[in-house]
């Protein structure tokens, strides 16, 4: 265990000396998370409205893979990716392997099935009555989707907290896209996977205290956020 005592000191000694070993994917982290959350906004969020709120053909198809893609293998989504992204390959033209983007864009594929399902959830559990009220007066359709943001904030945050957290763990497929390149596209909890494979815990403890600790800070905030809205959803009714 004194592995882990040195980690707490060099996880501290770090910090204080904003090591630029650290540092550097330390930003690259916070990067990864705001390109998923701000895709999940942008893309999660209307499409988990769409399910929850839609009544049409193949519904409950798209509900069943947007489940299902709560449990995607990170390391076979970066081995695709890998694939298609190969200078002879679909993708080669962009010349996305082993570049940021590429990290980029597996983390948000690993992250949106969250999004879209959970808040797809949160609107199913919606009280009936509520919904069909709206649309009983005629509602834009805006409107009802805004309402059902406003009943279900708690349960679409608590999706974005899932993305957040995939984002800011997973290894596998950044690995794989990015190439681990230390300095470039390297995650926290790629260097901590490197620390380790290279035979030094104490450095790779250090990292991966650094990790939690952040993915606790993240989490704290945008718990935060959730309780907030629920706070001031009672208070306007």
């Amino acid at each position: 265990m004194s592995f882990l005592w040195e980690g707490l000191r060099e996880a501290w000694q770090l910090l204080i000396t904003g090591d630029p070993y650290v540092m550097q994917p330390l930003w690259t982290t916070l990067q990864v998370v705001a390109v998923v959350l701000a895709a999940c906004a942008l893309i999660g969020l209307p499409l988990g409205l769409l399910l929850g709120l839609g009544r049409f053909r193949g519904r409950g198809v798209l509900v069943a893979l947007a489940n299902a893609g709560m449990g995607l293998p990170p390391v076979l989504v970066g081995l695709v990716l890998v694939l298609l992204m190969f200078p002879a390959s679909v993708l080669g033209r962009f010349h996305l392997i082993f570049t940021l983007e590429a990290v980029f864009i597996a983390q948000t594929i690993l992250a949106l099935p969250l999004m879209i399902a959970l808040t797809c959830a949160a609107v199913d559990a919606l009280p009936d009555g509520l919904l069909d009220q709206a649309r009983a007066f005629r509602a834009a359709r805006w409107r009802i989707a805004a309402l059902a943001t406003r009943e279900a904030w708690a349960g679409i945050v608590a999706g974005a907290i899932a993305a957040a957290g995939t984002a800011l763990s997973e290894v596998g497929a950044v690995v794989l896209v990015g190439g681990n390149i230390q300095g470039y596209d390297q995650t926290l909890a790629s260097a901590a996977l490197f620390e380790v494979n290279a035979g030094h815990w104490s450095q790779g403890a250090a990292i991966g205290i650094l990790l939690l600790g952040l993915i606790i800070l993240v989490s704290a905030l945008m718990t935060v956020v959730q309780h907030g809205g629920s706070v001031a959803r009672r208070w306007r009714s």
